[in-house]
């Protein structure tokens, strides 16, 4: 029997949530190993030498990043195509999940989302709302201003869900665990390209599990995930007591 397509990593993060939606919306068969955040052992130190979700393990093949994951499964599986078909369009996709993996991360998951969830929940330390000040109130309003105009007054944005739809709703919805929404009336487009895209049923049956995490402390998570019907892997990688990364560039 061939082994299992297996992703290791949170169903809260952002860059695990783009993986685990071209994967459903591609409908492959995987499993997943949700582990909290920042608790990889020294097994998966050895998948992710630079100690970060998600990993796909796809027929003896290890790759990192999410967004070369995403490209890896586009290429060996192209139908549904998760990418524009014009050059242009595909370049300036790729673009916008760059720009969401670089600008809106930086202010919704590293200081919105990583001050005022991981650091409370996986750290027990209490959140510098200094900086999640200055995000909410000037990096993320600037992030927000650029996306704003590159962004169709409705639909999305390439007339067809893309990866650029994908990474850009993932990142909103990590936020809003942590309180952060976007304001619709100063940017309509944006609201409503996440909102749509958090609508769609392969989201929204990411949701459900994402929803089961966050009512449970995070050692009663697996286990919930279970009884929920999560595919998740039988052995664990999370056993390590958890230990900070540096932020990711890319």
């Amino acid at each position: 029997m061939p082994t299992p397509r297996k992703v290791i990593g949170s169903y809260l993060s952002p860059y695990v949530r783009k993986v685990l939606a071209c994967l459903e919306l591609k409908e492959l068969d995987y499993e997943i190993d949700p582990i909290p955040p920042f608790t990889g052992n020294e097994a998966f130190a050895r998948l992710s030498p630079l100690r970060r979700v998600p990993v796909l393990i796809d027929e003896g093949l290890v790759l990192n990043d999410s967004s070369v994951i995403c490209q890896y499964l586009e290429d060996r599986h192209p139908t549904p195509s998760l990418y524009p078909r014009d050059i242009a369009d595909r370049a300036r996709a790729r673009w916008l999940e760059e720009y969401a993996d670089t600008r809106l991360a930086d202010g919704l998951i590293w200081r919105v989302f990583y001050q005022r969830s991981i650091r409370r929940r996986v750290f027990g330390e209490a959140p510098d709302e200094a900086v999640v000040k200055q995000a909410v109130e000037v990096e993320i309003p600037a992030a927000l201003d650029y996306l704003e105009s590159q962004l169709p007054d409705d639909g999305f944005i390439f007339g067809a869900l893309s990866i650029a739809d994908i990474s850009i709703a993932s990142y909103f919805r990590t936020a809003a665990f942590a309180r952060y929404e976007i304001d619709a009336a100063r940017w309509p487009r944006s609201a409503a390209l996440v909102a749509l895209v958090l609508a769609q049923p392969a989201l929204q049956k990411l949701a459900r599990y994402e929803d089961c995490m966050l009512r449970m402390p995070l050692a009663e998570q697996r286990a919930t995930l279970l009884s929920a019907g999560a595919p998740l892997s039988s052995e664990t990688m999370g056993t390590c007591a958890p230990r900070p990364v540096f932020p990711r560039t890319s």
